[in-house]
Parts: structure tokens; sequence; C-alpha cells
């Protein structure tokens, strides 16, 4: 692997898990603000913060097991270092799925248009299906840690008993795959939901322009502009959905390989790419983060005016 590549991976990874966290940190900042001014946060707000602080985590905990494998690629090191931060990233990546899964419901009950009894009990009782979904991907994230502690213990049982350095190194891409693997595993739920949601507003948004197709000819009405304002955020959540999915097999296949090669350097990229690059999603998918942003930008824009004209 050449060094331009290497050099043009790390800069693409340093640029998302800066946009990542400035993305994040402004949607926590602007609601939790909101919040002490008004007294009061709505269960979106709710949700978009609770999400930008777990996600801020995962870039995090991504950024510093990337440097320490980078810096210290001792096995010893790299078995504590596993056994330390993949509890924090099980725990804050499980938060990020399930708050953006939690956050797609919320916008298709609260847009899509039906007039079956189930949908309508579910529309009527959202605060209920926000706790029970909350309350569903806690036991999920108990199973996950619990499976994850097992798999750690008995690697760990393991790779003491072996004495020869060659074998714990043989050895050592074990646990990680199975790592990976199991939290793979356990996004499969909250991928579905998301993708019936998604088909399910298409269905809404198909149903409702029949309805309308002979009374509205001119222009969009509220509920479409709505659907298709919703679907355009689900779509975006999903594709960063896929390719952080994807990146996660990059990752299981990269194991395989002895040296470093291009998967190496690529599957870090994609799986921060999903926490990092739909915060921006979200900001400009909503209106007053949208117009806060928008203000905040004009706000620079004049300071960097004003700074360059001193300097001149």
């Amino acid at each position: 692997m050449s060094a331009a590549v290497q050099v043009i991976f790390a800069t693409m990874f340093n640029v998302e898990f800066i946009t990542g966290n400035l993305g994040n940190g402004f949607i926590a900042l602007v609601n939790i603000m909101d919040w002490v001014k008004r007294r009061k946060i709505s269960s979106v707000d709710q949700i978009l913060t609770a999400l930008a602080i777990s996600r801020i985590t995962v870039l995090w905990s991504m950024y510093l097991m990337m440097t320490i494998l980078s810096m210290y690629p001792d096995v010893e090191v790299l078995m504590k270092t596993i056994i330390l931060t993949n509890l924090i990233w099980v725990i804050s990546n499980h938060c990020s799925i399930w708050l953006a899964t939690i956050l797609s419901i919320l916008y298709f009950l609260k847009v899509a248009n039906f007039s079956y009894s189930i949908f309508l009990y579910l529309r009527w009782r959202l605060t209920k299906v926000i706790t029970v979904a909350l309350l569903v991907s806690l036991f999920l994230l108990f199973v996950n840690i619990l499976v994850t502690n097992i798999l750690i213990d008995t690697w760990m049982t393991q790779f003491n008993t072996n004495v020869s350095y060659s074998d714990k190194l043989k050895n050592f891409t074990v646990i990680p795959r199975l790592l990976v693997l199991t939290n793979t595993m356990f996004t499969v739920i909250p991928f579905t939901v998301s993708m019936t949601t998604f088909f399910l507003l298409i269905f809404s948004l198909w149903k409702h322009l029949k309805k309308i197709k002979h009374i509205v000819k001119s222009s969009r009405d509220a509920n479409t502009t709505a659907h298709i304002k919703a679907l355009k955020t689900v779509v975006a959540f999903l594709l960063l959905y896929v390719i952080f999915t994807f990146s996660l097999f990059v990752q299981l296949w990269s194991y395989d390989f002895k040296e470093k090669n291009f998967l190496t350097y690529f599957y870090p990229v994609g799986i921060i790419a999903f926490p990092s690059f739909h915060s921006c999603v979200l900001i400009m998918g909503n209106s007053k983060l949208r117009q806060t942003f928008l203000l905040v930008l004009s706000v620079l824009r004049c300071k960097i005016q004003e700074f360059v004209l001193l300097c001149l």
C-alpha cells in the first residue's frame, strides 16, 4: 500500500471525525440551549440530543481505538485495548443506531396517513411506542453486552494458555472477528424496522397522491411536502446505514489478510461516515437546526470579512 493512499484515507478519516463532532455537537448544543431557555423540550429534540451525544461517544471511541492500534502494535496492548474500548463502543453504537431508528418511527407515525386501526392506535399512543422501543433496545443492549463479555472471557482464557508469542498472534484476530460479527448481527433488527418505515412511507405517499390527483393539480399540499421531507431523511439514513454495515463486513474480511491493504484503511472511513454525515442530514432536515446553522454561518461570514478588512 503506497504512502499516498494511506495519507488520503487518514485525511478522510480525520475530516469525518471533525465533521461528526462539529455536527453532533451543534445539534446537542442548540437543543440544550433551547431547553434551558424554554424550560421544555419536545420528544424529537430529546431523541436528537441523545443521538448526538451517543454519536460523539462513538466517534471518540473509534478514534481512540484506531490511534492506539496504530501506535501500539504489541499483542498484549491490543488485547487490553479491545477489552477497554469494546464496552464503550457497543453501548454508544447501539444507542446511536436505535435512537436513529426510533427517530424514523417517529417521523413515520407523525407523517404517514393510514386509516388502519392499528396505525391510529400507535399514533395516538406515540409516547408509549417510543418507550416500548427504548425498552426493547435496552434489552437487546443487555444481551449484546452479555454475549460480548462471554466471548471475551472465553478468548482471554485461551489467550493466556498459549505460551508462545506466535500462537497468541495467530489467535489474536479471532476475538475482533467475533465481536464485529456479534455487533453486526444486533443491527439487523433496527435496520429491518427502518426499512419497514421507509416502504410504509412510500406506500402512504402513493395513496395520498392517488387521493388528491383529481383535487390538487397545481402545487404540492402540506401532506405531500411532509411525506417527501420525511422520505429524504429516511433515505439518507438508510444509505449511510448500508455503508456502515458494509464497512463492518469489510472489517471482518480484512482480518483474513496478514498485511495491511486497501480494506484495512477503508473500513474505518466507512464506519464513521454514518455518525458523522447523518448529523448534517439531520441539521438540514430540521427547520430549527437549519435556521440556527444558517444564522451561525452568516455571523461567521461577517466576522471573517471584518477580519480580512482589518488585515488589509
